[in-house]
């Protein structure tokens, strides 16, 4: 019998980072400067920190279960695995809104910069346009999209180099010193208002969630998956914390911006003149084709995993094509809603996308406790620092993220969560059977 198509081994880890930072979107530092900066009164590099440490809670525990479940369900399958398959289906459906959504917000975004740039040409014809150029790069083989994606990464990369180096020379040139603890700890901060910070900054760190969803294309994915994660949190978050450093040295009060809720355009005007604010402009839209790119890989990753489950219909949702080697139903598919661009507002891609991603992180973490310490009886000192206590300080940050969510988020993530509990009840028949097929046995030794 011929031998169905699957998902081909091909990413190392420089291919994972790359994915992984693109996700995050770097140039988005610069449109959130604005927002935090009055929430946390001038100090968002602190708010950075307290993210980083936040999430990397988080992250380990993604690259513990990885090593064990090197499959390209990512949370899902985790929670399937752990939980169970009821547990794991509701786990996936609700993920699927920050795969399903972040494709249709950066598709948004683009429209939204372009427009402004170019008034006379019809929003419409951008973000089509953009729709249609990341979905044609997602249906060739993995490899072609990992380098348009990391050529993306780098010029962002490079434009942020260039900032800094812009700013230290504006600082210097006004008689400044470079390192300065104000925007990092001063008589006006506040520990709640940098943890309200940290909560809005902590989705700009979905990276290490996306690569887990390519585990099944990686070479040796139980370990360069897990070290992958590490670099994309500490390479994006030390990014994050440099860029937002040297703009709040700049504009230490952001009441002084026109919009700081669009800072990113006034700040590379007032460093750079017009020709900086080009350039930035540029890097922004790398930004959101980088990020678009990964989410609508990573989303079609996450449908292929559930359909090959059968969780969702396999016949579609579990397809892989015989020359590509990629889910190309699901990857139209996800374009076709991204084009829902056309008629949503941000507010309402954004909401999805928060509630899907927090809830990804609360069950990964509860995964690792179930597995680790209660079906592996792992109980030494170590390992209840590694799979307990870890965990658990992952669960306390990202209910601390639940309680700022707006009520846009929780709204819609509850409307989308019923309709998917309204969907499981029918499939199971009341819960009298199982969801899917499909078991994965755990890896030896993964601990």
């Amino acid at each position: 019998m011929e031998q169905k198509p699957v998902l081909q081994r091909r990413l190392k880890l420089w291919h994972i980072v790359a994915m992984g930072v693109g996700y995050m979107a770097p140039m988005a530092v610069f449109d959130t400067f604005g927002i935090v900066s009055e929430v946390t009164a001038g100090h968002v590099p602190t708010a950075y920190l307290l993210t980083i440490a936040a999430v990397l809670f988080t992250a380990m525990s993604y690259g513990h279960m990885v090593k064990v479940y090197p499959s390209a369900g990512s949370a899902y399958t985790y929670t399937r695995q752990t939980l169970g398959p009821h547990a794991g289906f509701m786990v996936g459906w609700v993920s699927l809104l920050d795969y399903l959504f972040l494709p249709m917000m950066n598709a948004l975004l683009t429209g939204i910069y372009l427009s402004s740039a170019f008034p006379d040409v019809p929003q419409w014809v951008w973000v089509a346009g953009f729709v249609a150029l990341i979905t044609t790069l997602c249906l060739f083989n993995v490899n072609v999209s990992v380098s348009v994606n990391a050529l993306f990464v780098a010029f962002q990369f490079l434009v942020v180099a260039l900032f800094v180096v812009l700013a230290a020379y504006r600082l210097s040139a006004g008689g400044e010193a470079l390192v300065s603890a104000q925007p990092l700890l001063s008589a006006d901060a506040s520990w709640g208002a940098l943890l309200t910070g940290a909560s809005i900054l902590c989705f700009a760190f979905l990276g290490f969630d996306a690569v887990t969803t390519l585990s099944e294309e990686t070479v040796e994915p139980r370990t360069t998956i897990p070290r992958g994660i590490l670099w994309i949190t500490m390479l994006g978050g030390g990014l994050f914390f440099t860029a937002s450093y040297f703009a709040q040295r700049l504009f230490p009060d952001v009441s002084v911006l026109n919009n700081p809720e669009g800072a990113s355009a006034e700040i590379a005007l007032a460093l750079g003149g017009v020709l900086f604010q080009a350039v930035f402009l540029a890097a922004a839209l790398t930004s959101t084709l980088a990020s678009g790119l990964v989410s609508q890989l990573s989303g079609s990753r996450l449908l292929f995993a559930m359909g090959r489950d059968r969780t969702l219909p396999g016949p579609v949702f579990g397809y892989i094509h015989r020359s590509l080697g990629t889910p190309v139903f699901n990857i139209v598919l996800i374009g076709l809603i991204s084009l829902t661009a056309l008629v949503l507002d941000l507010l309402v891609a954004t909401s999805f996308v928060n509630f899907g991603a927090l809830t990804a992180f609360t069950f990964v973490n509860l995964s690792v406790i179930i597995h680790y310490i209660f079906r592996e009886k792992q109980r030494s000192w170590l390992a209840l620092l590694r799979y307990l206590l870890f965990p658990l300080a992952g669960i306390g940050f990202v209910l601390f993220f639940w309680t700022h969510l707006e009520r846009n988020s929780l709204l819609l993530g509850g409307a989308w969560t019923l309709f998917g509990l309204l969907y499981l009840l029918w499939m199971t028949r009341g819960f009298r059977r199982e969801p899917g097929t499909i078991r994965y046995e755990a890896a030896e030794g993964s601990g």
